[in-house]
């Protein structure tokens, strides 16, 4: 399931909307337009089209993960998420703000998911990601066919200076790869280079110092071997 950062939204804007306000749910094309572009809760913040948005309506349906509602003069639209995917209520908010706000610590998780579901504590956090690092999105399928099964979040390296570790779903491109838009406007399905960690490019430096020093000094063994050949 390689979702992009389009269709993540409407996804997520789907789930959160269902939650937080089941009395609009399901939701009209314009509904979920303003879910997608709003400027609360979401990080970043996009601008999307109503054509963008329909596009990612069409392909989430062909992944049977939304499907639309037919018994409205204007047509509605629901995620299927929690069946898919086979979630729990707590999974299902962990993921859900994974999708709209990126990646984060447990935390950040805790504190933002009050509407969506209440943790007891940091450890329920832990638990719920740890479940989903552990499962895979079409799991039982994977059983049945003796297929590795893939997990559904990941723990990113922890950032210099952070006490916590921040955690990313897996819907999508890699996190380091899955890169939006730094500010608004920007075209987020455009992919960007990964930016390089500081504590990777102090490692490749060192490295390429030593790869410099160990070729010199083989240099110079070789002109000393040479120096003591016997003339031919």
């Amino acid at each position: 399931m390689q979702l992009d950062p389009i269709q993540l939204r409407v996804l997520g804007s789907l789930v959160e909307k269902e939650i937080t306000t089941p009395e609009n749910y399901p939701l009209s094309l314009n509904a979920l337009l303003n879910a997608c572009n709003q400027r609360s809760s979401r990080d970043p913040v996009l601008d999307l089209t109503e054509d963008q948005v329909r596009q990612a309506l069409h392909t989430l349906e062909d992944l049977a993960l939304v499907t639309p509602v037919r018994d409205s003069r204007v047509p509605k639209y629901e995620h299927r998420i929690r069946t898919v995917l086979n979630l729990r209520r707590d999974e299902t908010a962990v993921l859900c703000l994974l999708m709209l706000r990126g990646p984060q610590t447990p935390g950040e998780l805790r504190s933002r998911a009050d509407r969506l579901y209440s943790f007891d504590d940091l450890a329920t956090v832990q638990s719920t990601l740890e479940r989903l690092a552990a499962r895979s999105p079409s799991e039982v399928v994977a059983e049945a066919s003796g297929e590795a099964t893939v997990p559904l979040t990941t723990i990113l390296p922890r950032q210099p200076g952070s006490r916590e570790a921040r955690y990313a779903h897996l819907l999508g491109d890699p996190p380091s790869l899955a890169s939006f838009g730094a500010t608004t406007g920007t075209n987020p399905s455009v992919t960007h280079p990964p930016a390089r960690d500081p504590t990777t490019t102090e490692r490749l430096a060192r490295m390429e110092e030593e790869i410099a020093s160990l070729t010199t000094a083989l240099q110079e063994l070789r002109a000393r071997i040479e120096l003591l050949k016997p003339n031919s």
